[in-house]
C-alpha cells in the first residue's frame, strides 16, 4: 500500500510545528522538527515511486532518489544542513557542556525552516 500521502501530510504538519517552536523560542526543537518534516517529505517522494526508504539522513535519501530522478545539488546541500540537527538538537551530550537550547538561535531555526520548506515544495511538486 502506498502511504506517501500520509507521510507528506505529516511532513506538512511537522513543518507547521517547527514554526510554532521557532515563534516560542524553542530553537533547538524548531531545527529538529524541520529536519523531521524534510525527512518525511523525501520519504513520501520515494514511496510515491514505489521505493522502500530507510534511514534518517535527508541528504542520503535525496542522493538515493537520484537513481530515479534529477535531484539538484543545492537541495542535497539543504538536506545536509538539516541532517546536522538530527541528534545534537535533542541530547545534552551532543555538546561538551550545557543543554541543546544553549546552542541554537533564531537564525539557525529560520535557516532550518527555509531548508525544510524548500525540500517540501520540491517533493510536493514531484510526487507522482
Amino acid at each position: 500500500m502506498n502511504r506517501s500521502a500520509d507521510w507528506l501530510a505529516q511532513a506538512e504538519r511537522d513543518l507547521e510545528k517547527a514554526r510554532i517552536d521557532r515563534d516560542h523560542a524553542y530553537y533547538e526543537w524548531a531545527c529538529f522538527t524541520a529536519q523531521q518534516a524534510a525527512e518525511k517529505a523525501v520519504k513520501a517522494l520515494g514511496m510515491s515511486m514505489g521505493l522502500d526508504i530507510w534511514g534518517h539522513a535527508v541528504s542520503a535519501i535525496l542522493r538515493s532518489l537520484r537513481q530515479r530522478m534529477d535531484i539538484p545539488e543545492d537541495l542535497v546541500a539543504l538536506g545536509q544542513s538539516l541532517d546536522a540537527y538530527y541528534i545534537p538538537s535533542r541530547y545534552p551530550n551532543g555538546f561538551d557542556s550545557g543543554k541543546p537550547a544553549d546552542y541554537y538561535n533564531a537564525m539557525m531555526a529560520d535557516g532550518a525552516l527555509n531548508a525544510a520548506g524548500e525540500i517540501l515544495r520540491f517533493c510536493k511538486k514531484h510526487l507522482s
